[in-house]
Order: structure tokens, then C-alpha cells, then sequence
């Protein structure tokens, strides 16, 4: 047993020294169907704040779309359309992420399967985090800062799943906000100002392998007080 989990700490290292920023993909490597399932199922199943689930993850596979976006965000230049899969990581804005928004009622009560009273004590706890300890609520930017935050989590999972079985990726904050979500309404995937983008992420086989990882040294990092 102790021999097992040894090694499966080992593999899970291995996999974080493989994964890189892959600036060029393969064209001619896919990854398969069962693949990216698994990889987005490991995003879907990700931690959020208060379990509030504030993300969409659109899979851009039709190729108009992918050179629209390519000719709009640079950090996307180099990836596509070589990637095998090109992920749009969209944040819920002020509009669901409000404590008393209607998302919120169902996502609780039809989702979570909360008791009614004890929803009703939930939601105002998430009351006060958002007026009070975070202070969330002036303006429309400081609540999708932070539903950004946790797809953040959702993305690092992904990636690391991805280079636990041998696929790279890339994550993409190289872009004009304004204008991607320009783009991205007019194809009509923010649901009426529902969503905001956050970060995007390709997926693929890398063409050449990177330059040894480098990170700060672990004492640097890491402190016990």
C-alpha cells in the first residue's frame, strides 16, 4: 500500500513537470473523445466558493469561429486552429452571482437539493460574505472578479488531468476583455450579459518539447510559521 501511493505521488509529480504552455500544437494530433471528456468532466467536478458552480466551458470547434477568435485575441494567435480542443472558460456575471439572483434560488434548491429552510439561512450567509466580508457588491466588476477566480481552480484542474495522460495545453489570458465578449455576444453564447469571459485554454500534442521547468527554490515558496 505505502509502495502504491509512493508511486502515484511520483506519477502526479511527473505530470506537473510534463505540463507546459504550449506555444505550438500538432495539427495533426486529436485528442480523442474519450480524452476530452475526462479532462472537462475533471473542470465540471472542481471546487467553487460556496459550491456556486460560476462557469461555462464552450468548446470552440467550428473552425469560422476559431479564426474570429484568433484574429482577436492575440494570446490565441499561435494556438489556433492547430489545437486539437480550444476551451472558452465563461464567469457568470453580477446578474447570477448575486445572493438573491434567480440562479441562485434554482441552483440551490434543484441542484444542491437544499431544504428550504436551510437554503434560506445559506443564502443569507452568502448575504453577508458578499455585502460585508468581501465587500462584492459595488458595481459590476468586483462579483466577476471573483466567480474568474474560481474558474481559475476549474482550469488548473483540467490542465493537470490533461498532462496526467499525456496531453498539453496552453492557458490563454492574451486578449482585449471588451472586445472577445464583443465577439462572443454577437455568436450569442453570453446569455444576454449572464457570462463574461475569463480565461481560455487549448488542449492538444505538443510539436517540439519545452526547455526544462524552472520554479523558485521550494524554502523560497513555502513557509512554516
Amino acid at each position: 500500500m505505502a509502495d502504491n501511493k509512493e508511486q502515484v505521488k511520483q506519477d502526479i509529480l511527473d505530470a506537473y513537470h510534463f505540463r507546459h504552455a504550449t506555444k505550438e500544437f500538432d495539427p495533426n494530433k486529436k485528442v480523442s473523445d474519450d480524452d476530452f471528456r475526462f479532462i472537462m468532466e475533471t473542470g465540471r467536478l472542481s471546487p467553487s466558493s460556496f459550491g456556486f458552480e460560476p462557469w461555462r466551458f464552450v468548446v470552440i470547434q467550428n473552425p469560422e469561429l476559431r479564426e474570429k477568435i484568433k484574429n482577436t485575441a492575440w494570446g490565441a494567435y499561435g494556438k489556433l486552429p492547430e489545437a486539437s480542443h480550444f476551451v472558452v472558460i465563461l464567469a457568470r456575471t453580477k446578474k447570477d452571482t448575486k445572493y438573491d439572483s434567480q440562479y441562485l434560488q434554482d441552483h440551490f434548491k434543484n441542484v444542491k437539493h437544499l431544504p428550504e429552510d436551510h437554503m434560506a439561512k445559506y443564502l443569507e450567509k452568502i448575504e453577508q460574505f458578499q455585502k460585508v466580508d468581501f465587500d462584492l457588491l459595488e458595481g459590476d466588476r468586483p462579483l466577476y472578479d471573483w466567480a474568474g477566480k474560481q474558474t481559475y481552480l476549474a482550469l488548473g484542474n483540467m490542465m493537470t488531468a490533461a498532462a496526467q495522460i499525456g496531453v498539453d495545453s496552453c492557458p490563454i489570458e492574451g486578449f482585449d476583455i471588451e472586445k472577445l465578449n464583443t465577439l462572443l455576444d454577437e455568436e450569442g453564447l453570453l446569455e444576454d450579459g449572464r457570462f463574461s469571459i475569463s480565461v481560455m485554454v487549448a488542449f492538444g500534442y505538443r510539436v517540439k518539447d519545452p526547455v526544462p521547468k524552472t520554479r523558485r527554490p521550494y524554502e523560497d515558496v513555502v513557509k512554516f510559521v
